[in-house]
This record gives C-alpha cells, sequence and structure tokens, in this order.
C-alpha cells in the first residue's frame, strides 16, 4: 500500500467520524428543537401586538432555540459536506459543485438566524420601550417575521433549503453504490431534492398558496430524517470496521 493510499484511507476515516458527529448533532439539536418556542404560538395569524408581547416576555428562549437553529444547520451542512466526500470519486465535477452549494446555504441559513438572536430581540425592546430605533423597529420587525413563509426572514431559510436540494439533485447519482446502505442514501438524498423542486414548481405555478407553503414544503423534508439517522448508522459501521491503525489517526 502506498503512502498516498494510506493518507487518502486514514482521510476517509476522518470524514466518517467527522458525518457521524454531525448526525449525533442533528438528532441532538432536533430532540432540542422540540423543546423551544421559535415563535409566538399560532405565529403565522398572531397580531403584531401579540408577537411582541411574546418576544419581550420570552427573550431568552427565543435567543436559545435560534441558536440551537445555528448548531443544527452547520451540523447539518457538515453531514452534506461528508456525503460530497463520499460520492467524489463516481462524480468528481457533482461534488465539487454540490459542496460550493452546501457553503452558500451555510451562509443563507446564518444570517437570518444571526438576526434572530441579535437584532429581532433589540428591536422588539426597542418598540416596546420606545427607545432609539423604535420607529424603525416597527417598520422592520414585521419584515423579520420568523412564521410567515414569505417574509423577508423566511425568505432567506427557504433560499437555504433550495441550495441544499441542489445539492441533493447533485449527488443523487454519485452516492449510489453497489452496497445497500449506499443505494438507501442515494434515494433518500434524491427524493429531498426532487420532492423540493416539486413543491417549489407547484408554488411558482400558484398550485400552492401561501398558507400551504409550510405543509407542502415540509413534505419533502422527511426522507432528511430517514437519512440522518442512516448516515448515523453507516457512519458508525464504517469506523468500526476500519483498521485500527485508521481509527487511532482519525
Amino acid at each position: 500500500m502506498t503512502h498516498d493510499s494510506v493518507d487518502s484511507a486514514s482521510f476517509d476515516c476522518q470524514v466518517s467520524r467527522f458525518g457521524l458527529w454531525c448526525a449525533a448533532l442533528c438528532i441532538v439539536t432536533a430532540i432540542i428543537a422540540a423543546l423551544l418556542p421559535l415563535d409566538v404560538p399560532e405565529g403565522f395569524i398572531a397580531a403584531h401586538a401579540e408577537r411582541l408581547q411574546w418576544l419581550t416576555e420570552n427573550r431568552d428562549s427565543f435567543v436559545a432555540a435560534w441558536v440551537n437553529q445555528i448548531v443544527a444547520m452547520l451540523s447539518l451542512s457538515g453531514l452534506f459536506w461528508a456525503l460530497c466526500w463520499r460520492g467524489r470519486l463516481n462524480g468528481p465535477l457533482s461534488a465539487l459543485l454540490a459542496a460550493g452549494a452546501v457553503a452558500m446555504a451555510t451562509m443563507a441559513f446564518v444570517i437570518p438566524k444571526f438576526i434572530a438572536i441579535w437584532t429581532i430581540p433589540l428591536l422588539a425592546n426597542a418598540e416596546v420601550t420606545g427607545g432609539a430605533g423604535a420607529d424603525m423597529a416597527a417598520v422592520l420587525l414585521p419584515l423579520l417575521n420568523v412564521s410567515i413563509p414569505f417574509s423577508l426572514y423566511t425568505s432567506f431559510d427557504y433560499l437555504g433549503f433550495w441550495l441544499y436540494a441542489l445539492f441533493a439533485v447533485l449527488m443523487m447519482k454519485p452516492l449510489y453504490g453497489s452496497d445497500w446502505a449506499s443505494k438507501l442514501i442515494a434515494i433518500l438524498v434524491g427524493l429531498f431534492g426532487i420532492g423540493f423542486h416539486a413543491a417549489f414548481a407547484c408554488l411558482l405555478l400558484g398550485v400552492i398558496q401561501a398558507s400551504e407553503i409550510e405543509t407542502s414544503f415540509g413534505v419533502s423534508f422527511i426522507p432528511l430524517l430517514l437519512l440522518i439517522l442512516i448516515l448515523a448508522v453507516t457512519f458508525w459501521r464504517e469506523l468500526k470496521h476500519a483498521p485500527n491503525n485508521l481509527r487511532s489517526d482519525a
């Protein structure tokens, strides 16, 4: 075995360990997300005054929920980068383009979530207290509504998910391999990518109404939930069967 092949195998093992940690973080943050509120109850139809009062009373839990979302998105992006490495031999150009799409998606996700942590609580406080920037806060807060799917805020989120779906379309073929795990991973990735783009097309054609966006697009995310679990098991098995010297290097 050449030195280059040893280095490649060692890096494969490191990527598997990285992917396993990312999958574990995705699962943990998903559990935490179920316990923390991202917005006022019935946020889609909540009045501005109601949301303002809720933000004032639940500032700490609101910030904690969106910090958790940043960790979740970074972990999911890391998982997708591991998949790009996994499929690089079958489609090097696709893997390169997909990795770029994931990088842009990560930025698209981080921007609004940082706004939720930094800007929204300060805007809410300014409007409630009538302090400096109160007039600006009254204008910006409705634009940064985190529940309405066509607000300026959520537009960044859906941009990020579209870039994730672009990654999925680019990688579904390179990820398809001879073993059952590779086949299942490729199928789940493809279902997400194709499902999201199908929902996007329906939205552009007027088939999906504004009140149906969250539910319609949410269906396309179901394969992602299964994918995270499958990848956790797959990466764990790869590390388990790796040579001892490579595991220690990783």
